[in-house]
């Protein structure tokens, strides 16, 4: 538990391995993971170390592997992972696995070559019988000869016995892709001047392309013509189409035998098409059994020759000489590998610590649960050797953080009950053997995305949503029933206001703060949006600031070990402080910037207070904001402010920041104006309260030190205290007196 806090310490250690058991040592150490191995060879090239034809032949066996994969995957057969450990095979099982690998690559490509050829020739008898159905029942074709007139029934060619019976038709016929038919039809036309007769016509069916595998539509053509010029220019274009040309007999007689005989040779040729795809299946059930296993072996043993190559060989040739960093609490286990991995050879490989004053790796151990928040942490970069992990911190941090901004409770609960189902169905094979890559994601967080649904379910309850939607738990604090009677409210007052105000200080309307989280009548208020935006705002201001402060005393830890205490502690006071200045004037920019907008929202012309009796009659008190008042000091500071710092917070650019006028509290029935120097309470909301603080104002020259009435408070449609109900955010700020 202390290297999830902390990374373990580690020590350099010098193994002396013997070469007949360097091999099965490392191997060893690789499936234990306690080693991380040093180059002691950096000056030497890859091609001239010692184990460099071992990886050579390594690398010949990967291709083989991705050549067999490919197949397999071809013929749609999935790969399974392998069960188990399974350790690297030793040297002599490699040449076994090396001439296995090879025959069956060897018979995978003749039987696959084959198929193709079958296939190929299977293809070209379909399109033959196609070529000669498509001729079947058309007789001779006859040339036209000069009669009384033309006609349809009239026979192109002359009967026998006539002038012309030496002249001969010939034929040529073929298969195209339908793609190309129009173009060839019209290139035969223009380059024959028309001195030829063709015909085009689709396949009945369809026919399976023998590379794709998929069915496709053929045009076959018969073009009858005559003259040896002629013929020479139909070759020529059918070849420049890539059209499969085939004999075509002008008897029908015999074109009826020959396309007997080309279904008798399908039909052959599909029962050996069978008998190729049968054996072919069983090559591919032999190579999805043995892949697997033969990948992950050759993987190892590829990883083995790798840290044998990074060893140094000794004077004497007789042993290896290897460095690594090792933890230290694993060196007991580190001894005991070694020694039951040369057991057999009769000498035990030596192990010992030696100094180093390289800066050691960083070692944490993690576990499924907090991997991921490991994870998050290593994205923005690892930590040096012993230093604080902040990755269980994250562990609370990060989902709260999250929630924070994702705070509802139907969508947290989603996320809750699918990172819920994904923990409890990991140990599932099928869930493990998932090769989707955003499936892989998801399952990888599956603990992350599951407290970050619980905190977002718990947010959702402080921000009192559900689907953005306000929920009604418990009672609201606020009374409308109150305000409608005390304030005398008619027909004619509703019909002339949309918008009602709910005033707090007036004697039934409040009857206390919510139980837990915000005030569901908060979701009736036209300004429903903005208040919960300055309260997130503010939350995550405060938040912010006090992680970064917690992040600012983590680090003095990190100072513990190697530097004196008063050395870490000043170095993060230093950078505490800094911070602080940052988050002061943070801070100061958002407070200005809500201040002035305030201010500035405020000063419109009032409005006449809703008629009835007053909520009070002991004390009466009202606040307005004058826009030709002067400004006072506290404008004039905050002026200089914007102009000193306009350049480090481009939102503070606007005329209303520095030129924001005070609210000005007068006092009951014949008190005096109390002017600028007057202080005024203002109430804040906290994530389930309504607190009050009482704030003091700079006192005029010549004034009197007086302080506000705690029955005043200055109520503004933003602000929770005039719980804007149905509130209209340009209405002036009114001062009610307290019950």
């Amino acid at each position: 538990m202390g290297s999830m806090f902390r990374s373990e310490e580690v020590v350099l250690a010098q193994l002396f391995l013997p070469t007949a058991s360097a091999y099965a040592c490392v191997s060893q150490l690789g499936e234990l993971g306690l080693v991380e191995f040093r180059d002691l060879n950096a000056s030497v090239s890859a091609f001239q170390r010692r184990f460099v034809a071992d990886v050579r032949r390594c690398e010949e066996l990967e291709k083989t592997f991705t050549f067999l994969q490919e197949e397999v995957r071809r013929a749609g057969l999935p790969l399974p992972r392998p069960e188990g450990a399974l350790p690297a095979p030793p040297p002599r099982d490699l040449l076994h696995i090396q001439e296995e690998t090879e025959r069956l690559a060897q018979e995978l490509r003749g039987v696959r070559g084959n198929h193709q050829a079958l296939r190929a020739q299977l293809h070209q008898l379909q399109l033959h019988a196609a070529v000669l159905g498509h001729g079947h029942g058309h007789g001779p074709l006859l040339a036209a000869t000069p009669m009384d007139g033309p006609s349809d029934l009239t026979p192109l060619l002359q009967p026998p016995g006539t002038p012309h019976r030496d002249l001969r038709v010939n034929f040529v016929a073929g298969a195209v892709e339908p793609g190309k038919a129009a173009a060839l039809e019209r290139l035969l036309w223009r380059a024959c001047r028309g001195f030829l007769i063709a015909s085009f016509r689709e396949t009945e069916r369809q026919l399976e392309d023998p590379v794709t595998g998929e069915p496709a539509m053929w045009m076959t053509f018969l073009i009858s013509y005559w003259g040896e010029q002629i013929g020479r220019k139909v070759h020529k274009i059918t070849d420049c189409f890539h059209c499969h040309v085939f004999p075509f007999p002008e008897e029908e007689a015999a074109r009826r035998v020959a396309l007997e005989q080309l279904q008798q040779q399908s039909l052959e040729l599909r029962e050996v098409l069978r008998e190729t795809e049968l054996f072919l299946s069983q090559v591919l059930a032999r190579v999805q059994r043995l892949l697997p296993t033969w990948q992950v072996q050759v993987r190892k043993v590829k990883a083995v020759y790798l840290a044998l190559n990074q060893c140094s060989v000794s004077a004497t040739h007789k042993c290896l000489i290897a460095e690594g960093w090792c933890a230290t609490r694993d060196l007991p286990r580190l001894q005991e590998a070694l020694r039951n991995s040369s057991m057999e050879e009769g000498v035990s490989p030596v192990v010992h610590c030696i100094p180093s004053r390289d800066m050691p790796p960083t070692l944490i151990r993690t576990s499924r649960f907090t991997a991921g928040f490991q994870g998050i942490v290593d994205a923005y970069g690892v930590g040096r050797y012993q230093e604080v992990n902040p990755a269980p911190y994250t562990i609370i941090t990060f989902p709260f953080l999250f929630a924070v901004m994702f705070g509802d409770v139907g969508h947290g609960l989603l996320m809750f009950l699918f990172a819920l189902a994904m923990v409890l169905a990991e140990n599932r094979p099928a869930v493990k053997a998932a090769q989707n890559e955003i499936w892989r994601t998801f399952f990888g967080g599956r603990y992350l995305l599951l407290l970050m649904g619980l905190f977002s379910v718990y947010t959702g309850f402080v921000y009192n949503e559900c689907f953005s939607r306000a929920m009604t738990i418990f009672p609201s604090g606020w009374s409308v029933a109150a305000m409608a009677n005390q304030s005398g409210w008619s027909d004619e007052f509703l019909a002339q206001n949309p918008l009602l105000m709910l005033v707090p200080n007036t004697t039934g309307v409040f009857l206390g703060p919510y139980p837990f989280g915000i005030d569901p009548i908060w979701s009736l208020a036209v300004n429903h949006l903005s208040f919960l935006n300055s309260f997130k705002m503010k939350m995550s201001v405060i938040l912010g600031v006090t992680h970064m402060t917690f992040g600012v005393f983590l680090g003095v830890f990190n100072h513990v070990p190697p530097l004196p205490l008063p050395t870490g502690i000043s170095a993060s006071a230093t950078a505490c402080c800094w911070r602080r200045c940052l988050s002061w004037c943070f801070c100061s920019a958002s407070s200005a910037t809500w201040s002035s907008s305030s201010s500035s929202s405020g000063c419109a012309s009032p409005r006449p207070p809703p008629p009835g009796p007053p909520a009070s009659s002991s004390t009466s008190s009202t606040c307005s904001c004058s826009a030709a008042a002067p400004p006072t000091r506290r404008s004039s500071r905050a002026r200089r402010w914007c102009r000193r710092y306009w350049w480090s917070w481009p939102w503070l650019w606007c005329p209303s920041c520095c030129w924001a006028h005070p609210c000005s509290c007068t006092g009951g029935t014949g008190a005096t104006p109390r002017g600028p120097a007057a202080h005024c309470r203002r109430t804040r909301l906290s994530s389930w309260t309504l607190r009050t603080e009482t704030r003091r104002r700079p006192r005029a020259p010549g004034s009197p030190r007086s302080w506000c009435s705690p029955r005043c408070s200055c109520t503004r449609p933003s602000t929770p205290s005039s719980s804007a109900w149905a509130a209209s955010p340009t209405r002036p700020p009114t001062c009610a007196s307290g019950p």
